[in-house]
């Protein structure tokens, strides 16, 4: 699998613009947040209108939650243009997937949006080439037959049996039949299997239950587990609810390193031999209710690259310290509360 990765939104939207300018027959984008206000340095919008003029191929399914904020003339010139633009609305469920296909041989995902305020974000996006697309395209095609899509040529690929690869391959939590990982068993089973080391990079920390007794299980047969995580995230009333369990699970023990900046990155690394980089944020509507998607690898290069950021940006944190005994009686009711809506610790 050839790959690249960006480390910050603003350069894997240098990459997706690149690939964009560089595509010749289609383009298929399935984006939790797709926003109109980048313009200034990478305006999406027109170039994929470019793109739809000159002939290709334009598909883009955006959730209708997290794209909320896109103009509603902004859309109807992207369909004038000859762009399929279709809005992700199935109630409680969200695609929270950031993918983008390019001539069906090109794709990127991770955890990278478009959309402004996130620009000088830390995040991980990467670029993979090669066979390792063919099971991507078999997920988009998925979330486009349920959002309505009726184009063959995207269609076929959800009826296209797969072949299991070795040393790298996509995993979802949508349920596609023939599917080969899913998202909540690969993270049971890696969990429950490591033998020295479990590394997550993760910006909200509101796990489920299933993952606090593998990750506890890791902690009591010696393994080593590290979550960074940034010291505040871009939703306030969640900092606290990081706090709180994170003062718990190091109690577990788990080591925890807060980042000064916001990191948006979704990561896992397994005894420094294993890797998976997503949209999978580590909270229960990632694992229960979100579609997500991520790609998980055991290409020693591409390891040893993931754990080159993930070392520095375990440098640029600060050791957390817990405090979970010290911690106001109101705020471990709060917790309680919430363990009522959310199987939280």
């Amino acid at each position: 699998m050839k790959y690249r990765l960006y480390t910050t939104s603003q350069k894997a939207w240098d990459g997706m613009f690149k690939a964009i300018t560089q595509a010749q027959k289609s383009i298929y984008i399935e984006m939790y947040i797709f926003l109109d206000d980048t313009q200034s340095t990478h305006n999406f919008l027109g170039l994929l209108k470019e793109k739809a003029k000159a002939g290709l191929e334009i598909v883009i399914i955006a959730d209708v939650v997290g794209s909320f904020s896109l103009k509603a003339v902004a859309v109807d010139e992207l369909r004038a243009a000859g762009i399929e633009f279709i809005y992700f609305s199935h109630w409680l469920h969200r695609t929270h997937r950031k993918i983008l296909i390019i001539d069906n041989k090109v794709a990127f995902l991770g955890g990278v949006n478009i959309e402004e305020k996130i620009r000088h974000w830390h995040d991980l996006q990467i670029k993979i080439e090669g066979k390792i697309v063919i099971p991507l395209l078999k997920s988009y095609a998925y979330t486009y037959r349920i959002v309505g899509g009726k184009k063959d040529s995207i269609l076929k690929y959800g009826k296209m049996p797969l072949v299991k690869k070795i040393k790298s391959w996509i995993t979802d939590n949508v349920p596609i039949a023939g599917r080969l990982y899913n998202l909540n068993d690969y993270y049971k089973e890696k969990i429950g299997a490591a033998k020295t080391s479990v590394r997550i990079v993760t910006p909200y920390l509101l796990p489920p239950r299933w993952f606090l007794m593998v990750v506890e299980d890791a902690c009591r047969r010696g393994v080593y587990v590290e979550i960074i995580a940034p010291n505040n995230t871009d939703i306030k009333i969640l900092n606290k609810l990081n706090y709180l369990n994170a003062c718990r699970m190091a109690a577990l023990g788990v080591k925890f390193y807060l980042m000064p900046s916001m990191n948006h990155a979704k990561i896992m690394l397994i005894d420094d031999e294993e890797g998976l980089i997503g949209s999978q944020n580590m909270d229960v509507l990632s694992f229960g209710w979100n579609m997500e998607a991520g790609v998980f690898f055991r290409q020693k290069k591409l390891v040893s690259d993931l754990k080159k950021i993930v070392d520095h940006w375990r440098d640029e944190s600060i050791a957390f310290n817990s405090g979970w005994k010290h911690i106001k009686w109101y705020d471990k009711i709060l917790i309680d509360i919430f363990k009522l809506f959310f199987p939280i610790l």
